[in-house]
């Protein structure tokens, strides 16, 4: 790979990540157009998912310290209490109770991570299976803006949960993340259409779902470190350097734009180019 191609991949992998367009399946028609072999190169699309979750901690810096700050804090007030009925649950403050929904959303993909690896792995390299994905992409989208709607009713009970989203909710968003790993099926796509199908408001959808996605792309990250994925990838370092930064820069940009999509805009626009990218996919590959 040299370093232009590394740096064009990388600002690919920057601005759709935050984007409902699947950054992975942007990156195999990257490669595909770059003529970029696709068979050694899994370590270099895992530095570019990290050089993304660092934008996103760069722009959440604010929100993640009060978290933590409040998590540590709250640690002494932890106790288990009875409600009216006699059932037992965790008694913590807010910061804990998001976190405890964000570690509950995080449980499906690390499953399919431990046990089901090889299988997504395989999956990636056929650009059909990206233009099969990217179609359900925007039936999601489509789905999610339907349902989502302002005056539609939803069909899921409509109660104001503790930190705008339920344990259910959260569990449900992460089945959604865990099916998102087959390239060309977008991760902020299908975990905020899962969330508004659930009922969960656009604003509160915006910064759960790409909080959910830090501990995962970070262990893998650190799996493939320590797994001394480094010095068995041909990928050379400048190119792995230059395509990290190329996709944090343009995922500073691109993360604080879909933040203000998210809440405003309709998402159907993005399954129409979900549809067509599909569709040039079947059409020239």
């Amino acid at each position: 790979m040299e370093w232009f191609e590394a740096v064009l991949l990388g600002l690919i992998q920057g601005l759709t990540e935050f984007l409902p367009v699947s950054s992975s399946g942007h990156l195999e028609i990257g490669k595909v157009l770059l003529g970029v072999e696709t068979t050694d190169d899994l370590l270099f699309t895992t530095m570019v998912h990290a050089a993304t979750v660092l934008s996103t901690i760069v722009v959440f810096r604010n929100q993640i310290w009060d978290l933590l700050k409040g998590f540590f804090t709250g640690l002494k007030d932890w106790k288990i209490v009875k409600d009216d009925k006699g059932c037992r649950y965790l008694s913590c403050n807010d910061q804990t109770d998001y976190l405890l929904k964000i570690a509950l959303s995080m449980i499906p993909v690390m499953i399919v991570g431990l046990f089901f690896k090889d299988q997504v792995e395989s999956l990636f390299g056929s650009i059909h299976v990206v233009g099969f994905a990217l179609i359900v992409t925007a039936l999601l989208l489509f789905f999610s803006d339907y349902a989502s709607r302002p005056g539609r009713k939803s069909v899921f009970p409509a109660n104001e949960h503790r930190n705008g989203i339920s344990y259910w909710q959260a569990f449900s968003i992460g089945l959604g993340q865990a099916f998102a790993v087959i390239p060309g099926l977008s991760r902020s796509g299908t975990t905020i259409s899962t969330g508004l199908i659930c009922g969960v408001r656009r604003e509160v959808m915006a910064q759960f779902s790409f909080l959910m996605v830090l501990i995962p792309i970070l262990g893998e990250t650190f799996l493939e470190v320590v797994g001394g994925e480094f010095g068995a990838s041909s990928v050379g370092a400048l190119a792995l350097v230059l395509g990290f930064v190329s996709a944090f820069l343009s995922g500073l940009f691109a993360c604080k734009v879909m933040i203000a999509l998210v809440k405003k805009a309709k998402l159907s626009w993005f399954a129409l180019y979900c549809l067509v990218a599909a569709a040039c996919i079947f059409i020239f590959a």
